[in-house]
């Protein structure tokens, strides 16, 4: 998700499921080819496994880019053809380009050929109000050809005129047994379910029919959500308290700060830590001071997490992503 899982998010969520496959926000080949590239690709050897998603649509460019996310030491690298936005449309990728196959195709086999790590595909299931199974199964069938065997199945049409981003997520509907089907068709390929998955129940639902599930906004808005899918699939798995999780956000904030990141963005995935719990509110409230934020003190997360501890057991939270949550209005 655009400016939102970035490295600091992917760092908590790290914590809070160390079996997961953590995948950057999408990254266009222009910002990697001539901007910074450590801005963009920077990440801590703790989010491994980790995912470069690229946005372009240029075979060169995105082969350029693949070697580097490769060189950065990411473990696999991911062409995102599933974003509908019109700021993205008028690059000429993401969801766009489910219409130009062979071009979708020859972006594929041009970064297999500039990396060693698994190149994979997130995509929709068409485009516009085309529901037709023949569209998305001869996609898939052209990217197959040139060897790509993991997809990540956004499971919704991506309308290109008319809607916004967030009615995309919505409006479109879910089509599960579009992508069950694929999977049948195509059995040899890893299938992972995204789209609509909203708690733990649903999402350990689809991991059985599914190859995996990839979750967005639930993660952002409860990232505890992580937590309970892992124990479930993995009951072995030791996970952090809260405390914990506070205690290492804290340190790694205090290293990132004395780097230059600002306060206010290493604490953006804190502030749905204990969503559902009493003191959630003065938790985001205390996360979101710009005041307080303006100090760069690491030690506000340890302050936000004992006036949390301190909160009264009765108050209630509404858990509901705040006004000034990033994705409030999304």
């Amino acid at each position: 998700m655009i400016d939102v899982t970035d490295r600091h998010c992917r760092f908590l969520h790290r914590l809070l499921a160390p079996r997961a496959r953590l995948y950057t926000e999408m990254i266009t080949t222009g910002a990697l080819l001539h901007g910074k590239v450590g801005r963009h690709l920077d990440f801590d050897a703790a989010e491994h496994p980790v995912a470069l998603q690229l946005g372009g649509s240029e075979p060169d460019a995105l082969a350029q880019a693949a070697r580097l996310g490769q060189q950065w030491g990411y473990d696999e690298i991911n062409l995102n053809c599933g974003c509908p936005s019109e700021r993205v449309q008028r690059g000429a990728f993401g969801a766009c380009l489910m219409a130009e196959p062979d071009l979708v195709a020859d972006c594929i086999k041009a970064m297999q050929d500039a990396v060693d790590v698994p190149v994979t595909v997130k995509h929709r299931l068409g485009l516009d109000y085309d529901e037709s199974y023949d569209f998305v199964r001869d996609f898939v069938g052209k990217l197959y050809d040139v060897g790509c065997r993991v997809f990540v199945v956004h499971a919704r049409n991506a309308v290109l005129k008319g809607l916004s981003p967030k009615d995309n997520r919505e409006i479109p509907p879910l089509r599960y047994d579009v992508v069950r089907r694929l999977k049948q068709d195509f059995p040899d390929c890893v299938v992972v379910l995204n789209g609509g998955l909203a708690d733990a129940q649903q999402s350990l639902q689809a991991a059985h029919d599914f190859d995996g599930v990839m979750l967005g906004r639930a993660a952002w808005h409860t990232p505890r959500v992580l937590s309970e899918i892992s124990l479930r699939l993995w009951p072995s798995t030791r996970l952090p308290t809260d405390a914990q999780v506070v205690d290492a956000m804290t340190r790694y904030a205090a290293q990132q700060v004395a780097q230059g990141q600002p306060l206010r963005v290493i604490v953006r995935p804190l502030l749905g830590l204990v969503n559902g719990q009493s003191g959630a509110r003065r938790w985001r409230r205390m996360l979101s001071d710009q005041r307080l934020l303006s100090r760069n003190d690491a030690g506000l997360i340890y302050e936000a997490w004992r006036t949390l501890q301190s909160a009264d057991r009765d108050e209630r939270d509404d858990f509901g992503p705040d006004a000034d949550s990033p994705l409030a209005a999304a």
